[in-house]
């Protein structure tokens, strides 16, 4: 086995290994980086980190990854979670998130020191009010409906 490196990497290069290899997600519209795990000259796994979803996080202190795949090369994962953490701090972000399913393990995500918060939502937007249908539209259906377990790495001590 050889050595796994971690480089940049372009959004749409990011974009299309998504495509490929992700289990349940889509491509992203937008990021704030992205970087690739290579084992040789092959990309094994990427990660693109961008502002949070969750509107009410400040996206000059907060970052989120907000897909990560990987081909199954033992080891991606940990690597990407790890230099993502490492890079955001470098950057001056207080504090870098993920979600994962429920049904997700995260021993990649243990494993690079991040710690799971709990349940943080999924499910159906569109359940208890017609009215948000209407205004905001519906939420797609193409994605699991299954409960989220967020993910946080403190950078700055805080807690």
């Amino acid at each position: 086995m050889s050595c796994l490196v971690v480089k940049p990497i372009e959004l749409r290069d990011a974009n299309a290994f998504v495509a490929m290899h992700h289990r349940h997600h889509k491509p992203v519209v937008g990021h704030r980086f992205s970087i690739a795990c290579y084992e040789g000259d092959r990309i094994c796994g990427v990660a693109i980190a961008g502002r949070p979803v969750a509107r009410r996080l400040n996206p000059l202190t907060h970052l989120e990854v907000t897909r990560l795949c990987t081909d199954g090369t033992q080891n991606a994962c940990s690597k990407l979670y790890a230099a993502v953490a490492s890079a955001a701090k470098s950057m001056g972000y207080e504090i870098v998130q993920t979600y994962t399913l429920e049904s997700e393990g995260g021993a990649s995500l243990r494993a690079s020191g991040w710690v799971c918060e709990g349940n943080a939502g999924g499910g159906n937007w569109n359940t208890g009010s017609v009215a948000r249908g209407l205004l905001f539209g519906t939420r797609r259906t193409d994605q699991p409906m299954e409960t989220k377990q967020r993910w946080r790495r403190y950078l700055r001590g805080v807690a």
